[in-house]
């Protein structure tokens, strides 16, 4: 908490330079992927990555990490193009090991001609799995980031840390916040125990947030991750407290734009026949009820047909690996993402 509060008061000096009110720009895109086990093939002897070694159970050589860079690239590539107006400025990544790969992702073909450059969490993960932000530098300028601990009532490390990153984007600052909570598997063994430890990511989250918001009511937020949480469960809406209607919301409110995709029907990880909506991006009240900077004009999945499956299991995301096979997927989500506009 400490060095995060030390970074805030710089980010509230910068708070709104060069906003002028004017007309609404072409639609900012904003997203968040979960990359699906996103390796190099380096043996880090401090975690569990044997498995995405050239002798491990994957078999993952440096052929298998190259293609898998390449069609991570292809998919954040491809947003750009299909939206017709910008390449995202922001984009939140799961489950990439290190700085190492981000790099090596940012120089591949497709995007090294973008700007982009990187943040990156660094630890707390048994198999070393991380989340990161790509960011366009000539339309984002990082201010700071820091790593976001989670510990339980004993201190122990709960789960991997929350990046924390503040810059200015189109004029207003801006407070982002990549997550990726800890996953179901476990749910069980927490059966009339303490909470799980995705209520943990979600209170120390909230917390955060709260100090940005006493810092400056009108926060501009952003939170993205892969919750492995519905937006409709307890952790989003009354822990995080993550709004489903962009009506009447609170100064200090958040809203989740996916609770009403998910009520439709949406989904990004699609397990044994059903859909979970793990995969959100979710905004502070002044991105919708303020009459200047920047605004929330509409959120999506992104899913077009060449990540789609096609013959198996259709229409669920066309994953990297089935069981411990290659098969040349993408990931086992799809992308979500924000369009916003200045006004």
């Amino acid at each position: 908490m400490k060095q995060l509060v030390r970074f805030l008061p710089l980010c509230w000096l910068l708070a709104g330079a060069g906003c002028t009110p004017g007309h609404p720009s072409p639609g900012l895109p904003i997203a968040f992927y979960n990359c699906e086990n996103l390796f190099d093939t380096v043996d880090n002897p401090n975690t569990n990555d044997d498995e995405f070694t050239p002798g491990g159970l994957y078999h993952y050589t440096q052929a298998t990490y190259e293609q898998k860079l390449h069609n991570i690239a292809t998919v954040l590539q491809s947003m750009g193009y299909n939206n017709g107006q910008a390449y995202p400025a922001l984009i939140g990544l799961a489950e990439v090991e290190n700085a190492e790969v981000l790099r090596a992702l940012t120089h591949q073909p497709e995007l090294e001609r973008m700007n982009y450059q990187f943040a990156i969490t660094t630890g707390h993960d048994k198999r070393g799995i991380n989340v990161g932000l790509l960011y366009d530098s000539t339309r984002f300028r990082k201010i700071s980031e820091s790593a976001i601990g989670i510990t339980s009532d004993s201190g122990s490390i709960a789960t991997r840390d929350i990046l924390y990153v503040c810059g200015t984007l189109a004029g207003d600052t801006v407070h982002i916040f990549v997550n990726h909570w800890p996953s179901r598997r476990n749910d069980s063994q927490n059966e009339g125990q303490a909470p799980n430890n995705r209520l943990l990511a979600a209170q120390r989250l909230k917390e955060i947030a709260t100090e940005c918001q006493k810092a400056n009511p009108g926060a501009r937020i952003i939170v993205m991750g892969d919750f492995n949480d519905n937006p409709t469960d307890s952790s989003m809406t009354h822990i995080l407290g993550a709004q489903g209607s962009p009506t009447q919301l609170p100064a200090t409110a958040l809203y989740n734009p996916y609770a009403a995709i998910y009520s439709g029907g949406g989904g990004t990880e699609n397990y044994r026949g059903s859909w979970n909506l793990f995969d959100q991006i979710i905004v502070s009240a002044p991105f919708m009820n303020s009459t200047s900077g920047i605004q929330l004009d509409s959120a999506t999945i992104y899913k077009p047909n060449f990540i789609t499956e096609q013959r198996h299991n259709i229409g669920a995301p066309r994953r990297s690996f089935i069981g411990t096979y290659l098969a040349d997927g993408y990931s086992d989500h799809f992308p979500v993402m924000i369009y916003l506009s200045r006004h």
